[in-house]
């Protein structure tokens, strides 16, 4: 957003952004439900919490989220905006909300193969609809797509196209680490991950196109300057 906010639209805009970290959160809880796999990104985060169970979902999420940060950091050097540390404690958040989601999904009764693959489709929805308000907030990026922008700006590569290759690289990722710690099985990056891979980016459309306009009005001071 270019135009200059003021301090109470700036804070309207950051609660927003929090609730669409839990309303993600909260998809992503869902489709381990499913125990499918969970969405591209949080695929790696999956594996090693599914080989170190010591630690949860949400902790390993928040490792996984700091190593993007990290790697911000690196691609980026000087060009690395302060206000981007912001990414360090909304990645606590989120994981937090993932292991808060994760005790509201157990009560989700999953007894065959269809309820389960039902958890991947409802948590995909959710984590879409969280994305979308996300980007309706349009304060601050989450790691994963602040670390794709990183390397789309230093490549001079189109960020779309860095997208697809950074989604397709957690999923080889975590398939590596599975065979790793698996004896050479694929755990944790399953039809779950396709189907995630495929449909968020639709849902995060559909929710976008239908919320945007309207969040955009009640979040902002002056819709004349819309």
């Amino acid at each position: 957003m270019d135009r200059k906010m003021s301090g109470r639209e700036l804070l309207r805009r950051y609660v927003l952004f929090i609730i669409s970290l839990f309303i993600s959160a909260l998809g992503v809880a869902v489709t381990k439900r499913g125990e499918l796999g969970v969405s591209p990104i949080s695929s790696p985060a999956n594996v090693l919490s599914m080989r170190f169970s010591a630690l949860s979902l949400g902790s390993w999420l928040i490792i996984w989220n700091c190593v993007l940060i990290i790697g911000q950091i690196a691609l980026l050097r000087r060009d690395f905006k302060p206000v981007q540390l912001l990414q360090i404690p909304l990645s606590f958040l989120f994981g937090w909300f993932t292991d808060i989601g994760m005790v509201i999904a157990a009560l989700i009764p999953v007894s065959g193969y269809f309820p389960r693959l039902g958890c991947v489709l409802l948590g995909t929805v959710i984590l879409g609809f969280g994305i979308s308000l996300a980007v309706a907030a349009d304060v601050i990026m989450n790691s994963g797509e602040a670390f794709v922008k990183a390397v789309s700006d230093v490549s001079g590569r189109e960020f779309g196209n860095v997208k697809v290759v950074f989604d397709i690289s957690c999923v080889l990722f975590s398939v590596l680490l599975s065979l790793l710690f698996f004896d050479m099985k694929i755990v944790g990056a399953r039809e779950g991950t396709v189907i995630a891979a495929l449909l968020t980016g639709v849902s995060v459309k559909f929710f976008t196109r239908l919320f945007k306009g309207k969040l955009d009005i009640l979040l902002s001071d002056n819709v004349a300057e819309m």
